[in-house]
Order: C-alpha cells, then structure tokens, then sequence
C-alpha cells in the first residue's frame, strides 16, 4: 500500500446519508419508526396512489438546518425540491424526491485527525431526500419481498469536496459526523440498521498530477470499517489497472462484507444521468433569518467544544477528555457531576473505570445507569476525604449502591462497615502482630528489601478487613519496621 501511495495520490470524496429522527415521514403522516412490521407505516402518499400529494414535513427542514450549523454551513434562504428519475424498485412513486438546484445548506467543514496533524475536510452541501423501502430476498418466496415502511422516511446528504486522501481520514470523519448527530439529537447515527450508510468516490491520479482519474463509486456501505476496506480495496484495484496500462471504468460498484471486495453494479455516463427537473407537487421554501436563529439557540456544545473544554477548564488529559466527549450522554454525566464535586479527576477515572465496568457487566448505557451523579459526588468525597479506600468503594460500596441507589453513600459505607478506623492505637496493635508473625521478612526489610513493605500492608490491610487507612497504615507500618 505504502509503495502504491508513493506512485499515486489517493482521493476520496464521501456521500453521507443521515436518517432523521423525525416523528413522521418528510412528506406524509406516517410514522417514522424502524423494526415495526412490514408495511404497517405506509399511507396512500407513501404508495403513490394518483390524486395524492406530500406536504414538507417542517422539523425536517429544522433537523437539516441543525445539521448545517452544527459543521459550519451557509444556510439557503431559499430551497426547493426536485425530482430524481431513477428506477427503485422498491420506491413506489418510480422517482425520488430531493433537491439539486438549491439545496438546504452550501458549503461547510469539520476538522478531523490525519496522522498527527489536524486537516480540515470541506463539504459542498446538504440536502434533503426521501428514503427508499427495503427489498428482500429469500428461498422461501418466488420473485423478492418488499417493505414500505422506509420508503419517505427523511433523510439528508452531506456531500463531501473530493479532497480525502487516506482510509483513516475517511473513518474520522465518518466518526465526528456520527458523534455530532447523536450529540445534537437529529438522527441515531446507528449504522447497523441504516440510519447511517455512506457511499464512497474513490480515484487514483499520478503524483502531484492536478488532473482528476475516473472515479469509482462504492454503494450504501453501513460500516466505519467497511469504508476503510473498500478505499484501500479500491486503491489495490485501480492502482493494478492502472499499471498494466488499463483504464478505470467509472461505474457503481457494491462492496462485499465478506471478502472485502467491490464487485461492479452498473456503468455510469460522464454526464448527470439521473435527469433532474423541479418537483412540479412542492413550492420552493423560504428559511427567514429568525428561523434559522431559532434552530441555532437549540444547538448544545459539540463534539470537539466539549473536548477542548474538558481539557482547558477541567484539566482533563487528552484520552481521558476524548472517552468522556465520544458521548453527549457522558460529557453531561461529568457535567453534572461537577457541579457537585471539583475532584475533576477523580470524576473522569470513576466513570472511565469502575463506572464503565458496571455498564459492560449489564450491558446499558450511562443514561440508564442508576447511579446518579449526585450518589457518585457522595462516594467521590468520601474517598477524597479517606473516609472510605478506592478499592472498597469501587469494589463493593458501588456494587451495593447500583443495588440499592436510594440509600446514600454514606449510609451504605456505615452499613457495610466500610468507614476507614481513625483508631492509631487499634491499628499499631494489628500492625505490630502481623510484624511479629514473621521475624525474617521484617529482619529482610531492615536489611534492604524495601519492597517487602507492600507485603506487610497487604496483610495489614486483611486483618483490618480493608478499614484501615492506606496512608495512615503504611507510614506506620514504615516506622514499626524501623524499630
């Protein structure tokens, strides 16, 4: 790959598509829901039947406005819909309905990582489309199955500049987009049901050549990792054709999950051939100025926001900041729980250690975990303030408490007799008859073995039952062995 790299410059232009988290269709009543039975969201607009007609769906068009603020596009103050022809079988209308001439947003950007640098990956657009339903195939049933449900369903496109140059770049940014749609509530971004697929432009041009090689289209990819095996599939086959002096057809072509391999669909013209022309059923919209401002006031912090300010104003290492902003969820978790404790450290390793275990173990996310931010302040200050160990309050005060979250921390630690002893003169006791319980490790200690002392602690801390105070415990257990 390295050598292909060093003979051609590689570039890469994605098509994302977002489904909206709408609660109806873009252009009809119907329900906007995924997983319901085949064909039980579907209305005479959703099956073409002659005589009817769509209506805009408005939070629609808000959910797209969002999207182009949120990467920094220029809003249109005046968009219409066109129609696309093209043969989709399992779009009952025979055309689709987008836009072309006057999309919703132009222009736009978001910073993404390129090795160890940051590069900044432009967009020519987003517009909005409707959906397809979904065709199947089976051995059961002659001839293919087809479901209504997704067909109208709201999406949009952001169109990238043909201007990515490596798989990891693509994957970056697929991955920003992803935490920026979740972040600000227009989609789920969940791209194992669809909601969130990709299409690839991938070319090959000599090195430092200004002159652009026929590009190879990659369809409805529905993985981060998929996209990645597809370019670098893609710059192994092209690069070979190209070599043996052949040409690269320019041609849609799918990619298979199985072997990592595209496979070619069908030919495509050097000219448009999907045939445009305005959507005679739908006026142009009008997007004011206070509309637009209105949408923007809903937009929280974003993706990199959150990051720079966990690491400016938190003091947040950069993996421990990147792990907490991967998810709004989270960064509001931390938020929150900021505001009642300053042990900003301490709050980052809890929910990245103990936190993050008690989620995998029950397979939930934070916004589901029962342990509030106000029970996880209570247990942060009593092991700031020593009254309770990590280890105890990681290893069974948490697991009570996700037990039984109405109790408070405290109240449990008491419970439990979890509370660390304070008592010098218990603890010099236990800690000089577990010295004498073994004279030559002590004798070892003295002569230099000074790694013994984690020894002499453990066994401090077994009889104590955990309730002595680690730093209280090893000083003492220091100067004892000294004597």
């Amino acid at each position: 790959m390295k050598d292909i790299l060093e003979k051609y410059d590689l570039v890469v232009g994605l098509e994302i598509h977002v489904q909206l988290n709408t609660e109806s269709k873009l252009f009809a009543a119907d329900k906007n829901s995924f997983g319901d039975s085949p064909n039980s969201n579907v209305s005479p607009i959703t099956l073409a039947h002659p005589g009817t007609l769509p209506k805009p769906n408005k939070s629609v068009i808000s959910h797209a406005i969002k999207m182009g603020l949120a990467i920094n596009c220029d809003i249109a103050s005046y968009t219409t819909f066109d129609r696309k022809n093209y043969f989709y079988p399992d779009l009952p209308k025979g055309y689709q309905t987008t836009q072309d001439q006057h999309p919703i947003c132009r222009g736009g950007y978001i910073d993404v990582k390129s090795g160890d640098s940051i590069k900044r990956v432009n967009f020519n657009r987003i517009h909005i489309e409707e959906d397809a339903g979904k065709s199947s195939h089976d051995a059961e049933h002659e001839g293919s199955l087809l479901d209504y449900n997704r067909a109208g369903t709201p999406l949009i496109e952001m169109v990238t500049e043909p201007e990515i140059s490596s798989a990891e770049e693509a994957g970056n940014l697929l991955t920003e987009i992803r935490k920026i749609v979740r972040y600000i509530n227009v989609g789920d971004g969940n791209m194992e049901q669809g909601s969130l697929r990709c299409d690839a432009n991938i070319s090959l041009k000599p090195k430092g050549s200004d002159q652009l090689g026929k590009r190879v289209e990659i369809k409805n990819m529905n993985s981060i990792r998929n996209v990645q095996r597809a370019i670098n599939h893609e710059i192994e086959r092209q690069s070979a054709l190209l070599d043996a002096g052949k040409t690269v057809l320019q041609e849609t072509r799918g990619f298979n999950d199985d072997t990592g391999a595209t496979t070619g669909q069908r030919t495509k013209e050097e000219a448009n051939d999907y045939r445009y022309f305005p959507c005679p059923d739908l006026l142009p919209i009008h997007v004011n100025e206070s509309w637009v401002a209105q949408v923007k006031a809903t937009l929280p912090k974003l993706p990199h926001e959150v990051l720079a300010d966990l690491q400016d104003n938190y003091e947040l290492s950069a993996y421990d900041a990147e792990i907490i902003a991967d998810q709004k969820e989270l960064s509001d978790y931390f938020y929150e729980t900021t505001k009642l404790t300053k042990h900003y450290k301490r709050i980052a390793n809890w929910m990245i250690g103990p936190i993050k275990s008690a989620l995998n173990d029950s397979n939930i996310e934070i916004q589901d975990f029962v342990v509030k931010p106000t029970l996880l302040a209570e247990i942060i200050e009593l092991v700031a303030t020593d009254k309770v160990s990590f280890s105890m309050a990681s290893t069974r005060l948490l697991p009570a408490l996700i037990q039984s979250p109405d109790k408070s921390a405290l109240e449990m630690a008491k419970q439990m007799e979890l509370l660390q002893s304070d008592d010098q003169d218990e603890l010099v006791k236990t800690i000089e008859a577990v010295i004498a319980s073994m004279p030559d490790k002590a004798k070892a200690y003295k002569s230099g073995k000074k790694g013994l002392l984690g020894m002499f602690m453990g066994e401090v801390m077994k009889k104590t039952g955990g309730k002595a105070n680690p730093k209280v415990a090893n000083k003492l257990i220091a100067e004892l062995l000294e004597k």
